[in-house]
């Protein structure tokens, strides 16, 4: 059925689109592009585009314009997935299918929240943690496409803990930013924190979910028929990864092209540490 054969190449699709929104949100943070389009719904107070002689200038308009016209295309590979879903009658796959359209309108709602407070920094972070979530629950939909289904599933605490350190380390990720100097625009306020505090309780993380990381490698699993340890190898490589990234950004003094690829890792990062939580339930591949 042709339904059917759509249903993991749309919710792969659905999947890549919501970690491309971190990333194209990261560069408009890094460009100052953050008040480009100055008011939501509307770029401008009369014009839902971008116009000639906007105060912000051109490419700061099209740069912020750009990430909202991606929501737009998030929202009809949501809609498409939920067609594919009822064409082939998934009730199982209904839900979650309903719930990645419920987080894009609350995506929209939180952008105009952060533009109109004038980027302020909790609502970026806010506006981050939802894309986290969603990049979780589209994992899970395009898992549940293709993957078999343990037929007696059994929670892991280790599992548990490595889910809720990895969104944790991701967390404290936000508030380095947020007190770093990457605003998004030269005016918006940051958190009064110090920056060299909140990177070091976030270096100290790390520290302790690639120690977590390895009992798990060589952890037995034995209530799963599973590959557990193989995506916790991969899920340390990626975080040795994004490690060597972030201390590079610590001693080069935050470079443009350094926020975006770590940015770019901490989706690439969460997609694995939610790849390793689903082996509770699903069989996964490896590649």
């Amino acid at each position: 059925m042709l339904a059917t054969r759509a249903l993991t190449p749309v919710a792969r699709l659905l999947l890549a689109l919501q970690a491309l929104l971190v990333l194209t949100g990261g560069a408009v943070r890094v460009t100052g592009s953050g008040l480009g389009c100055p008011t939501w719904p509307e770029c401008t107070s009369d014009s839902y585009f971008p116009v000639d002689g906007q105060a912000e200038g051109a490419f700061h308009a099209w740069v912020e314009f750009g990430n909202r016209l991606l929501t737009f295309a998030l929202l009809f590979a949501a809609l498409l997935m939920i067609a594919v879903v009822l064409r082939a009658g998934r009730r199982d796959l209904r839900l979650l299918a309903l719930a990645q359209i419920a987080g894009i309108f609350g995506q929209g709602i939180l952008g105009g929240i952060t533009v109109l407070t004038k980027l302020n920094p909790i609502s970026v972070a806010s506006h981050f943690i939802l894309s986290i979530i969603l990049i979780a629950a589209a994992q899970s939909l395009l898992t549940r496409t293709k993957s078999t289904r343990i037929s007696e599933p059994r929670r892991s605490n280790y599992l548990t803990l490595h889910t809720a350190l990895t969104f944790t380390v991701i967390a404290a990720g936000t508030l380095v930013t947020g007190a770093g100097p990457h605003a998004g625009d030269s005016e918006t306020p940051r958190l009064d924190i110090a920056v060299e505090l909140v990177a070091g309780i976030h270096g100290y993380l790390v520290v302790a979910l690639i120690l977590l990381t390895l009992i798990g490698i060589y952890k037995r699993f034995s209530n799963f028929a599973n590959n557990t340890q193989k995506l916790l190898a991969i899920f340390l490589g990626i975080t040795l990864a994004q490690g060597v990234i972030g201390y590079a950004q610590y001693l080069l003094g935050v470079p443009e092209g350094l926020v975006i690829l770590h940015l770019l890792g901490s989706s690439i990062l969460w997609i694995a540490a939610w790849r390793v939580r689903l082996t509770q339930f699903y069989i996964l591949e490896t590649t």
